[in-house]
């Protein structure tokens, strides 16, 4: 079992953040799950998933969501004493799915003035995977370059680019692509899409 956090940013396509936290909880992993405020919102107009912002009763909310227990946590923005912000205790992979281009630039620019932008310096410190999905387009020369420092300084980016080669039947059969995507690069076994 792996310790993964997954971050939900205000990018649209906050249902990549949603349906790879179930597949992962599926597979029996670790989650914990961080929201920045702009991604609490998208998540409620693109999804309809109203999360309270008080701690507590969110993680209440999304362990009853995702139907789980223990094996889902959820920490505030502001909370830096969570054990994920610590390199003795570093989760084994941080994935920021959507990634927006402010939570972007601040990771590049390694500053951490939230949890989310925290574990993200701290995976990449410890040599741990950061794995970053940007949901922008088109790119402008600074979300370039903000994209190469991080893979530079060893993040990985999986833009949110569905495929049509399994010709898709559906918005779900798109996002489980790019959800698979990222799975495979966790090492985490799924049946998302088929495989030629």
């Amino acid at each position: 079992m792996q310790r993964i956090v997954v971050g939900i940013t205000g990018a649209s396509g906050s249902i990549y953040g949603l349906r790879l936290v179930e597949e992962l909880l599926r597979a029996n992993q670790e989650v914990s799950l961080l929201l920045s405020s702009a991604g609490r919102q998208v998540l409620a107009y693109e999804t309809g998933l109203q999360l309270d912002s008080e701690s507590e009763s969110c993680l209440r909310q999304l362990r009853g969501h995702f139907a789980v227990g223990e094996s889902l946590k959820y920490y505030g923005m502001d909370d830096f004493f969570a054990p994920v912000t610590s390199g003795s205790n570093a989760p084994d992979a941080v994935v920021i799915c959507p990634c927006s281009m402010g939570t972007l630039g601040r990771i590049a620019a390694g500053l951490s003035d939230s949890l989310l932008e925290r574990v993200a310096d701290v995976v990449l410190k410890e040599k741990k995977t950061l794995l970053l999905v940007p949901r922008e387009t088109p790119f402008n020369q600074i979300h370039l370059e903000n994209l190469l420092r991080v893979s530079q300084a060893g993040g990985q980016i999986l833009p949110a680019m569905p495929a049509f080669y399994q010709k898709p039947q559906s918005v779900e059969e798109m996002v489980d692509f790019v959800v698979g995507k990222v799975l495979d690069q966790l090492g985490v076994k799924h049946q998302l899409f088929q495989r030629w």
